[in-house]
């Protein structure tokens, strides 16, 4: 099935977009982007030029996805996030040589309202709190809050916490398990 675009979405020539894809009202997206299948874009989105985006990701009302961002499968970008892409702007200097990349691992959601500091990497379903700013590498299945994010506890790919000390855990909802470390947090193998 061909992507799905309202007409008042503005989809440049040269962008690459992929089945069963829906792009919403007033959304644009640039011609160098590449968007993968069965992802959804809400409301008022802007997708620059160098952006890459996998499969199934929900990008929700009012978030603009600047060049330099990857955004892997199954992303969750909440309402009103914010990305950047350079460190230190100014309006009457040019730094579009100077974008720092910022990669979203697979499965990874952030909340409403939360901002991505450029130059980072959130780690395999982490989960960025809503109004959360990240300003450092985020671990994989890390639950992250406040300003700047701090990380207060691990959380199951399936979207609930786990326990926070270290030791082997099973996910209440699911049961799916997990080794928690310090400052790591990983599935079992025989799950």
């Amino acid at each position: 099935m061909h992507p799905i675009i309202h007409p008042s979405a503005i989809v440049d020539e040269g962008a690459e977009i992929g089945e069963n894809t829906r792009v919403w009202h007033w959304v644009h997206i640039c011609g160098g982007a590449q968007i993968g299948a069965g992802c959804s874009f809400g409301q008022n989105v802007f997708v620059g030029n160098d952006v890459l985006i996998g499969d199934n990701v929900k990008v929700q009302n009012n978030v603009s996805i600047y060049d330099a961002v990857t955004l892997e499968d199954d992303v969750f970008c909440g309402p009103s996030m914010v990305f950047t892409n350079v460190n230190n702007p100014r309006s009457h200097v040019a730094r579009k040589n100077e974008y720092r990349r910022t990669l979203v691992k697979q499965g990874a959601s952030i909340g409403a309202n939360a901002t991505v500091v450029c130059g980072h990497t959130i780690g395999e379903y982490a989960f960025i709190g809503a109004g959360a700013v990240v300003t450092r590498d985020v671990p994989a299945y890390a639950l992250m809050v406040g300003t700047p994010a701090k990380r207060i506890g691990w959380m199951c790919s399936c979207g609930e916490r786990l326990a926070n000390d270290i030791g082997t855990h099973s996910c209440p909802a699911c049961a799916k398990h997990y080794e928690v470390g310090g400052n790591h947090c990983s599935p079992l193998k025989h799950d």
